[in-house]
């Protein structure tokens, strides 16, 4: 049974009062400025702020104020919150408190990990707390639901959701909408079967279980063979959701089918894999669904979190949802209804030549039948953009995104019994050769609903595994493997600022106030195994936390 240390190591520091958060502080995240209480800034994920203090006539005068250690080697993907003027961070090894205003540690909590858990040693975290009604939640790499005063960093209560044994794991960010804690697992590659959780985050009692993947005579079975194969057939929720709270709907991506081999499963398409649900989080119940990759044999997930805006389509306003999926297409979707209404490829794509709009399913090129034949085949994106949010410019309708350029090479394995826990893919892949002057990614300013790139900026040796960030400013931030946290000009792409960091910049930078002073806040430290590829040979690790204010002039 897991132990639970109940002390934080509290550094007797005085900070802002921690109060408790209500649903309408979080649903109106961003109108007060000092606070940053949700993943993205806001349950649309739009990653946007309309603070322009920081702009793009003074934004060479950005310099760090403070920043502090994490001590964490694992990765630091997880953005920060900001409540009180207390700063709430995650990682593999640590929830931390620090005072926004000197970087000092308030309290600090371990994580605990079964000590005989194979990915203890690369536990990491996506997104960004979740706090509400003075309770911060996390997920632990070994399965758990952790619940933490956050005023003390006490461990409050703690739930067990799955076994690693079975090939589960967890690194996404849970998410609180209409009063419910809603969490998600990672495991894809192995033998799972996807799900959310519903949880009542006063108590921790589970209330509900929605899985991905239907069991036989539910809606979707029919897409699934009359065998075993829905009991490990992946679908796995290892990001987060975004949340419409006048539709009251919750929007989570499914990860691929399992295995990556089609065989085992007829090459039917697998319901709910590589799809989004709109799910109704009281119950659990899903509203309405869209695949994107029927049968999916390239791991192309579709777990990248949803940017919710109101577009004009046609010149009527739509409510709509955007993904930048990683099979290469971006989507807006209609999420009254997750109907289709465009996608564009965003980054080189050859699996596929286009989306059908009238169906919505991708038109297949000759990628598929060369896998299926046993060939090698190069597979055109292997990621889109490496797990990592967008951002998007509610004043421009433009999609700030940072894609890889890059294949997915594999083959058919041979057959071999499948073992619980195990890597079950099915297929055999390798890392394509890179050399230090290829463009292998870029930055891009991106129309969602016509596919055009307003801008592009060229990425060599290596890609970006950093989110975005755009601001009133005029300024979009994001980072680098090399460790630069940058400023780019909205219009153009131009870098007009940036810092060398410790370690890569592998989170989403967020931006917030304190005694009226704006801030910019990114943590640093290598992490991620797609961002460890690329650049653990040449990057230090160590987990730190930056934070930025202008000088005086």
């Amino acid at each position: 049974m897991k132990t639970i240390w109940l002390l934080a190591t509290v550094l007797g520091l005085s900070a802002g009062p921690a109060l408790a958060q209500t649903m309408d502080e979080l649903l109106n995240d961003g109108k007060n400025t000092d606070n940053v209480l949700t993943m993205s800034m806001g349950f649309s994920r739009q990653n946007y702020s309309p603070l322009n203090k920081i702009n793009k006539g003074n934004v060479k005068r950005l310099v760090p104020v403070w920043s502090t250690s994490l001590q964490n080697d694992m990765g630091e993907l997880a953005a920060p919150v900001v409540y009180n003027g207390v700063m709430y961070v995650i990682n593999g090894k640590w929830t931390v408190a620090i005072d926004v205003e000197t970087g000092q540690q308030i309290w600090r909590t371990p994580v605990q990990i079964e000590p005989d858990m194979k990915r203890r040693e690369n536990a990491f975290n996506r997104g960004a707390p979740a706090i509400y009604n003075g309770k911060l939640f996390r997920v632990t790499v070994d399965n758990y639901l952790v619940a933490l005063d956050m005023k003390t960093g006490r461990v409050v209560w703690t739930k067990k959701f799955a076994d690693w044994k079975e090939g589960y794991h967890s690194t996404g960010a849970p998410i609180v909408a209409n009063g419910v804690l809603i969490s998600g697992m990672a495991g894809g590659e192995s033998t799972t079967r996807g799900f959310l959780d519903g949880w009542d985050p006063e108590t921790g009692e589970k209330l509900w279980r929605r899985y991905t993947i239907p069991a036989p005579g539910e809606p979707g079975s029919e897409t699934w063979p009359d065998n075993d194969a829905w009991k490990h057939g992946g679908g796995p929720t290892w990001r987060s959701g975004s949340y419409d709270p006048d539709l009251d709907l919750v929007y989570w991506g499914t990860g691929n089918a399992e295995p990556y081999d089609p065989r085992p499963r007829e090459g039917r398409d697998s319901l709910y894999t590589s799809s989004v649900l709109a799910i109704r989080p009281k119950t659990g119940e899903i509203a309405c669904y869209y695949q994107f990759t029927p049968n999916d044999v390239y791991d192309v997930d579709a777990t990248d979190e949803f940017v919710l805006a109101d577009l004009q389509v046609n010149g009527q306003m739509r409510k709509v949802m955007i993904q930048s999926n990683k099979n290469g297409f971006m989507y807006v979707l209609d999420r009254t209804n997750c109907r289709l209404i465009a996608a564009h490829p965003y980054t080189k794509v050859n699996w596929a030549s286009g989306i059908d709009v009238m169906s919505g399913r991708p038109q297949l090129t000759g990628v598929y039948k060369d896998f299926l034949a046993g060939e090698e085949v190069q597979i055109f994106p292997t990621r889109g953009t490496n797990a990592v949010p967008l951002a998007y410019n509610p004043n421009k309708g433009l999609i700030y995104a940072a894609p890889w350029d890059l294949p997915r090479i594999q083959k058919l394995a041979p057959p071999k019994q499948q073992v619980i826990g195990e890597t079950s893919t099915g297929v055999v892949a390798r890392q394509p050769e890179i050399k230090p002057d290829d463009v292998v990614g870029y930055f891009i300013a991106f129309d969602p609903l016509t596919g055009q790139r307003k801008w592009e900026v060229p990425l060599k040796g290596m890609g970006s595994s950093a989110g975005m960030l755009a601001t009133g400013g005029g300024i979009v931030f994001t980072g680098k493997l090399t460790g630069e946290f940058v400023a780019l000009d909205e219009d153009t792409g131009k870098t007009l600022w940036q810092f060398k960091t410790s370690s890569s910049v592998n989170a989403t930078p967020i931006t917030y106030t304190h005694k009226g002073q704006q801030y910019v806040t990114v943590a640093s430290g290598l992490g991620g195994n797609g961002a460890k590829r690329a650049a653990g040979a040449k990057v230090p690790t160590g987990g730190s936390v930056w934070t930025f204010a202008l000088m005086p002039e």
